[in-house]
């Protein structure tokens, strides 16, 4: 009797997903192992972070959003190691499992430049956990500004530094002067704008470098306008409790958020493959790992490369369609149709959001800014959204903030028992996200 080809997806990402949708109804038995039981909207992560919507705005449970597929189910766990050869995977609580079939979509992680000592004082945006830990650094920062009598301390505590210019370094920083602007000015009685002070720190000549010039430009003019501090050509050599070091010298702060440079999680290493300087596993143009036709690699932790010198990005889109791809390819193989053609990516441009009515959008044939990127912006969001609850919630506190210019998740709990509390008394703790 032949038996169930067993397909493991590892991640439940934008390519994770859309694999197991892609292979949804199939003659497989298709297995998706994620360390979290939900799916995250990322691109919207940093509102969370910044507390324009809650954690359930971007989440969806991933059991929910694949429930139609009887022969997918969801373990959720995380796998510690891969052994190729014989085709199994290792789990922190499941053991082993084997497979016909391997899609590793475990994403990135940001990489600190061999400083992860850095870690314990500039928290990263990839989770909702790490959302949260930030969101309630910002929001105590203002309650502890408020109750402080020091003028010094005070400007440490409303100093916030961003370290990077890519999206979420850009969308980040200029959320956070948003948040500020509309907390100081109405909600707040001892401290005002003249304490505040938001950087965004970029090693580069130029914010959103993958933009073409004129939008790049217009987005640091942007920024500016919104009250931020752009500072190009600028190399951290620190990160300590007291702030930031730079070769222009130091800044004290209290909330430093690092979204500078990205790295594959360590797939390359378990299947100890050919990697890219992101640590990301080189694939052949079907998403296979070389030597491995039975596994593949897809969105961040791939680095596929349509030429040498331009590899895809590290984006949504890539994923969600390689996920497409690759969960249709081993359907086909499976029903015996053989290999698919290579994959093609269909790039539907680029956005970045920089504040309220201000955003840049690149088509390829049709580049927009100011308030007309911003509705595209805000459309597309809305339209990706995974579920039709999120699409209401998002557009309900979307429309809120616009008229009132409030946030809405504005809440601390517990903040003194907090790894916040610790963090601005001086200690560090480690935080597992």
């Amino acid at each position: 009797m032949n038996h169930k080809k067993r397909v493991i997806i590892v991640g439940g990402g934008f390519g994770g997903l859309s694999a197991a949708k892609a292979l949804g109804g199939s003659e497989a038995e298709v297995v998706l192992i994620d360390r979290s039981n939900h799916h995250l909207f990322q691109p919207l992560l940093y509102q969370v972070a910044t507390a324009a919507l809650s954690p359930a705005d971007i989440a969806a449970p991933t059991r929910a959003l694949l429930a139609r597929y009887t022969n997918v189910s969801v373990l959720m766990d995380e796998v510690t190691g891969l052994d190729a050869a014989g085709k199994k995977i290792k789990t922190a609580n499941c053991g082993s499992m084997s497979f016909d079939y391997l899609v590793l979509a475990t994403g990135a992680e940001y990489s600190f430049f061999g400083n992860d000592h850095w870690r314990a004082h500039a928290p990263t945006l990839k989770s909702l956990e790490d959302a949260l830990r930030i969101r309630s650094r910002l929001l105590e920062a203002f309650e502890r500004a408020e109750r402080e009598q020091d003028p010094v301390e005070i400007r440490r505590l409303l100093t916030f530094v961003v370290v990077g210019g890519g999206p979420t370094g850009v969308e980040m920083a200029g959320a956070i002067a948003e948040l500020a602007k509309t907390a100081l000015k109405r909600d707040f009685r001892r401290v005002g704008a003249g304490d505040l002070r938001i950087i965004l720190i970029e090693a580069a000549g130029g914010v959103l470098s993958a933009f073409p010039q004129e939008l790049s430009e217009y987005s640091a003019q942007a920024l500016r306008a919104h009250g931020v501090e752009v500072m190009l050509q600028t190399k951290v050599s620190g990160i300590d409790k007291e702030g930031i070091l730079t070769d222009g010298g130091r800044i004290r702060s209290a909330n430093v958020v690092w979204a500078a440079g990205i790295q594959a999680r360590p797939a390359a290493q378990w299947l100890k493959a050919d990697a890219a300087r992101n640590k990301a596993v080189r694939v052949y143009a079907d998403c296979s790992v070389p030597g491995h036709p039975d596994i593949y690699a897809i969105g961040d932790v791939s680095s596929f490369e349509p030429t040498p010198e331009c590899p895809l990005p590290g984006i949504a889109p890539v994923a969600k369609q390689q996920g497409r791809y690759v969960g249709k390819a081993i359907r086909a193989r499976i029903a015996g149709r053989g290999y698919p053609a290579a994959f093609r990516y269909y790039n539907w441009g680029s956005m970045a959001v920089i504040g309220r009515s201000s955003a840049v959008a690149d088509f390829g044939w049709l580049r927009l800014k100011g308030w007309n990127a911003w509705l595209a912006w805000s459309m597309v969001h809305l339209l990706l959204l995974i579920d039709f609850r999120s699409k209401v919630s998002v557009y309900v506190n979307w429309a809120w903030s616009w008229f009132t210019h409030r946030r809405g998740a504005r809440l601390l709990t517990s903040p003194t028992s907090s790894d916040v509390a610790a963090t601005f008394e001086g200690e560090t703790k480690e935080v597992n996200a």
